[in-house]
């Protein structure tokens, strides 16, 4: 009978101690299984702060003749995107000058030799080849050329290039004072321009954003001529920017 109840009294010791075993390793596995009980759960992660590269092309209407350096449209653009984007850096950088042609900006941009690495390009240029009378098989010739180079030096994405139609001086002082017939030309041979512009951008999936018809409205509202009597001004290119931001901010989404 001693021998039975001594054999009881091990099976039992030996199943409280299993039990205990079992607890204790629960126990440890809860604490080196939740290693995120240490953290605070209203700490906010940082968010990453990207390094954004905006490239403008073109021409007088580019480089803001007589408005000043942030009044020109790249520069009101950037600002847009960094309030749309408060947590990324912006870098711009502009390649044009007045009075170039597409000749002009091919040139320049060969002589520069700019990063191929731009997270978005615009290109507004041949109001200057109309103006000095070049014959328009080269603007046919060297605008898609323009383009290709774009879309390169936009990392190789034509999705990340921005094309801006020819602002019409023909609504200017500037323009009124050349006469009815001449201003009549000037706006026949823009829309000429612009017409190939728009439809080798559709053609090609390349974005092409009309700002035309703001200008033409500079005779009507003369705050949106410069004080030189011919170049866009402050809120002129402000209404620019109206309609290229939101294109902007949706291609640096992605």
């Amino acid at each position: 009978m001693k021998t039975v109840l001594k054999i009881i009294a091990i099976v039992f010791g030996s199943i409280a101690f299993a039990q205990c075993s079992v607890e204790n390793t629960n126990a440890n596995t809860n604490l080196t299984t939740n290693p995120d009980t240490n953290i605070d759960p209203d700490t906010e992660v940082e968010p990453i702060s990207r390094q954004l590269k905006y490239l403008a092309l073109g021409d007088s209407y580019t480089i803001g003749e007589s408005v000043c350096e942030t009044c020109r449209f790249p520069e009101q653009l950037k600002s847009g995107l960094e309030s749309s984007y408060p947590n990324d850096i912006f870098s711009l950088k502009i390649i044009a000058t007045t009075g170039w042609t597409t000749t002009n900006l091919i040139t320049a941009i060969n002589t520069q030799n700019p990063d191929s690495n731009y997270d978005l390009v615009t290109l507004l240029i041949g109001v200057n080849n109309q103006y000095q009378r070049k014959p328009f098989s080269i603007y046919e010739q060297e605008f898609p050329e323009l383009v290709a180079t774009g879309i390169r030096l936009a990392k190789g994405y034509k999705s990340r290039l921005i094309v801006v139609s020819i602002p019409d001086y023909a609504y200017t002082p500037f323009g009124k004072r050349l006469g009815v017939a001449t201003s009549a030309i000037i706006s026949s041979d823009l829309e000429k321009y612009n017409t190939f512009a728009k439809n080798y951008c559709m053609d090609n999936s390349i974005e092409f954003i009309n700002i035309t018809d703001i200008t033409q409205q500079g005779l009507e509202n003369p705050n949106l001529v410069a004080t030189d009597g011919l170049h866009p001004s402050e809120l002129a290119y402000s209404k620019f920017v109206e309609r290229i931001l939101p294109k902007a901010v949706t291609i640096l989404a992605n």
